[in-house]
């Protein structure tokens, strides 16, 4: 069999699979980058400042679950050169979009042992999936 026989369906093959793989990641940093536009098999990375030490946690109120789905929890991370105990850091979260519609993603900043203060923060955002 000549290699050109060969090379032929091997690079059709690699052409399809880059056509069916997510075009881009969309990172929200914070809430003034909604509404956020996604396509199908995209991934959502959503960080939000965070400290922890404080006894605050963000916790998902809604999840946008009719067109998104967590690729993983909640990931928290401190700046490797801040070298202060208790610094505040960056919380992430990974969704990937795998439904055509609209939903939103909600998140609250409070201390989970106490429910009936309000949260601090909220975090809000419009998400629509083409």
């Amino acid at each position: 069999m000549s290699p050109t026989r060969l090379f032929v369906p091997l690079a059709l093959t690699l052409l399809a699979a880059c056509a069916t793989q997510p075009k881009q990641n969309v990172t929200v940093e914070k809430q003034g980058e909604c509404p956020v536009q996604m396509r199908n098999g995209q991934n959502l990375i959503l960080t939000l400042p965070s400290n922890p030490t404080t006894g605050y946690r963000w916790s998902i109120q809604d999840s946008a679950g009719g067109v998104l789905h967590a690729l993983s929890p909640e990931v928290y991370s401190n700046p490797e050169d801040a070298g202060i105990v208790g610094s505040a850091g960056i919380s992430t979260w990974r969704f990937q979009a795998f439904a055509t519609g609209t939903g939103r993603l909600r998140l609250t900043y409070s201390q989970p042992w106490a429910p009936e203060v309000p949260a601090v923060k909220t975090f809000d955002c419009a998400i629509a999936v083409n």
